[in-house]
């Protein structure tokens, strides 16, 4: 290759912005260009780290040594020539030299739809062209960087690959979108890297996390790692096939919910990873007859103290448990052996460390710019702006990548309440909609975008939501004017019925409403009862701490409770420790005491759990109208002064459940309860078997119900109601 070589004339404040890093399009600078005339070619490169730089073919040949036009390492070729052509550069250091692909010679990757759906914030596929991706254009391989800060003076990505110095693969700004991006030719999968960003006002940020990155350093490092999106060879059809019925509101739905960073620890307190939960965790749950596991949040966080509630790298599973991959085998193996994958997911807000979203291009660009808006007071974290769409595209769009990516089968959306309330525990400090109202309009838009986005894939994926208020219709579709939840955790239950539990026996005759009370409003919503990791932490103890009386009256009580719980409408939910009573207030820095089980009161009550759960699964009237309010029915709800309820559930054929709960320590003889029919019933479960620890009153497994009127009924039976105890009774 021979050329008549010719001066640059290249401003010479062009070239200072080059070498410092103030360029806003070094596009337009560096690379091939042609003149204004077309009768030349400029090639420049900014090489600081070299001493000799040439233009050669594709192939490496015909070296043309191009001029050192700015002492900081801009290089530059000027060729007598029309027609631009395929380049590279080699690079000398020393008697080292090596070619290198220029990037600056490659053209924008993002399309024409791409572009029109960013711009609309309906990019429903938003992490296949944002974020880091190993990829090949023109036959080159390389990695495709795209993130989108439209205020910023500057976008560059920096890495081991190029020192960290931001002036080196400073990016293309595409306006109508505000993403940047480029193209770095000869990097690859597993490299660290993060955004050098110079922001709105002229100032360099600290160095910005991926919002997009697939995969993250090991916290506390904060470095977002090459990745690209999981290329996984998926074998679990058969689930993916049959889920719609598995998690349907007439399906059999019990939870255990985990935190995988505590649930059990390797030798010297260390993490379990993916594969090892996968092969001790998953078999767990199905032997105690759990239909699905929920999983604190996985998404990436800097502090593990916030559980996962306070995520940065949204699209990341955490690297505290190994590989993206690996987070795949987890699912993979759950589905396999029958059981799904729940993920607590948090669009509510983020934590304010500074590698992450907040003030990300130097505005406030993910958060409100109004801190009465844009600021958790209670969390001290920043608040997403939905009324962006950007933001909510983001936003929606993780929601969908969990469960496009990584086959989730539910997403329990985290501090709904918090999302659907401008005043949210700001007292007067608030902003109004702009109807003067109090309800978060942007958030209420975006939480019924996402559920139908859901909803209409039609392929058994759902969502729970955490919300604690009266908001109306939240587990209604949109359609009818709700927010399109599948479910929602009934918070209101579970504070009563703990409440209950917690009085002493002698006194429950004065809180009897607080277990009837439920039953108003029990099919309100399609709900979900919880007993989740909130309420064994922040001091409140242990589920078998609540309950009250000796050591025996307390496993009494909550064996009593579970009985209650799994017969009561609604789906199951129960986090990990709860099911052998877990003594200790939930630690997230070590094990669970698995060594309890060696008492026989632990292991009953995890027996007891067992036997929940196959009860429930095996028994339509149990499960198939949990949502229904024809599946229930009051026996007697009155008798407060014994402490005893008795109801009725029925399946979708009205094939009945009678059950009946002794909530003092009394041992009741000849305690008549009316039935639905006559004949033999089975005593299906007595929570006071000597099986799970108790004192063996009860009725000899079985009872034959008379033609004998009571409780406005035809038919009744006299029982006997064991201490602290729970009947379940089934037609033999």
């Amino acid at each position: 290759m021979t050329e008549t070589r010719l001066r640059d004339d290249l401003e010479p404040s062009a070239a200072e912005a080059i070498v410092t890093g103030r360029h806003s399009d070094p596009f337009s600078i560096l690379g091939m260009h042609a003149s204004e005339d077309g009768r030349r070619l400029y090639v420049r490169t900014f090489a600081p780290h070299v001493e000799t730089v040439s233009l050669t073919d594709k192939a490496g040949k015909s070296a043309l040594p191009m001029e050192k036009i700015h002492p900081d390492g801009l290089f530059s070729l000027v060729l007598d020539r029309r027609e631009p052509f395929e380049y590279r550069l080699k690079l000398g250091s020393g008697s080292h030299t090596w070619l290198a692909d220029d990037p600056y010679r490659f053209g924008s990757i993002l399309g024409d739809m791409d572009v029109y759906l960013m711009a609309e914030g309906r990019h429903q596929k938003l992490y296949e062209r944002l974020g880091s991706h190993p990829t090949t254009v023109g036959g080159v391989e390389g990695v495709y960087f795209g993130v989108w800060a439209p205020n910023a003076k500057r976008v560059s990505v920096v890495g081991d690959f190029n020192g960290w110095d931001g002036r080196r693969h400073v990016m293309r700004l595409r306006q109508e979108i505000g993403v940047w991006e480029i193209f770095i030719p000869g990097i690859s999968k597993g490299l660290y890297y993060k955004y050098e960003i110079i922001g709105a006002h002229g100032n360099l940020l600290p160095l910005k996390m991926d919002p997009l990155a697939f995969a993250t350093e090991v916290p506390p490092d904060t470095s977002s790692v090459v990745h690209g999106l999981i290329d996984y060879d998926w074998d679990d059809a058969a689930w993916m096939a049959e889920r719609s019925g598995a998690n349907d509101r007439a399906a059999p739905v019990s939870i255990y919910e985990v935190h995988l960073g505590s649930w059990r620890r390797g030798d010297g307190n260390t993490y379990l990873n993916y594969d090892e939960l996968a092969d001790e965790l998953i078999p767990y749950a199905k032997s105690l007859g759990f239909t699905h596991i929920e999983l604190l949040p996985i998404s990436e966080h800097p502090f593990s103290g916030s559980w996962g509630y306070q995520p940065i790298g949204l699209y990341a599973p955490t690297s505290r448990f190994g590989t993206p991959e690996g987070f795949a085998r987890f699912v993979e193996k759950a589905h396999q052996e029958g059981i799904g994958v729940i993920i607590d997911w948090v669009p509510a807000h983020f934590p304010t460390d500074q590698h992450g979203l907040g003030n990300f291009d130097g505005t406030a660009l993910y958060e409100h710019a109004d801190p009465r808006e844009g600021f958790h007071k209670d969390w001290n974290t920043l608040i997403y702006n939905l009324g962006r769409n950007e933001v909510a595209n983001f936003l929606e769009a993780n929601g969908l990548f969990w469960v496009d990516r990584y086959h989730v089968d539910g997403l329990r959306v985290d501090a709904v309440a918090s999302m659907l309330y401008r005043d949210y525990s700001r007292g007067n400090d608030w902003v109004p909609n702009k109807y003067g109202g109090r309800e978060n309009l942007e958030s209420i838009d975006f939480l019924r975008s996402l559920n139908e986005r859901i909803a209409e894939r039609d392929d058994g994926a759902f969502t729970a939501a955490e919300e604690s208020t009266a908001f109306p219709q939240v587990s209604r579709p949109v359609k009818d004017g709700g927010l399109g939840f599948n479910f929602k955790w009934n918070m209101g239950w579970m504070h009563d019925t703990l409440h209950y539990m917690q009085e002493e026996p002698v006194h429950r005759r004065w809180h009897h409403d607080s277990i009837t009370f439920g039953l108003h409003y029990a099919f309100s919503e399609d709900f979900i009862l919880p007993l989740s990791h909130d309420e064994v932490v922040h001091g409140k103890g242990s589920l078998i701490n609540k309950m009250p009386g000796d050591r025996w009256q307390k496993f009494a009580n909550l064996r009593a409770y579970y009985a209650f719980m799994w017969t009561h409408p609604g789906k199951k939910l129960l986090f990990m420790g709860g099911e052998f009573a877990q003594e200790k207030e939930w630690n997230h820095d070590q094990s669970l005491d698995w060594h309890l089980l060696v008492d026989p009161m632990h292991q009953g009550i995890q027996d007891l759990i067992r036997d929940l759960n196959t009860l429930y699964k095996t028994t339509s009237a149990l499960h198939e109208r949990d949502c229904d309010p024809d599946g229930f029915e009051w026996i007697d709800a009155a008798d407060s002064q014994s402490s005893v309820f008795a109801f009725v559930r029925y399946a979708a054929d009205r094939s009945p459940v009678v059950v009946v709960l002794n909530f003092t320590p009394v041992v009741r003889s000849n305690y008549r309860i009316g039935f639905p029919a006559g004949g033999r019933w089975r005593e299906a479960m007595n929570t006071d078997s000597s099986v799970y620890g108790g004192s063996n009153v009860g009725n000899s497994g079985a009872v034959i119900v008379e033609e004998q009127a009571y409780h406005g009924r035809p038919f009744s039976c006299e029982l006997t109601l064991p201490p602290l105890g729970a009947l379940i009774f089934v037609p033999h």
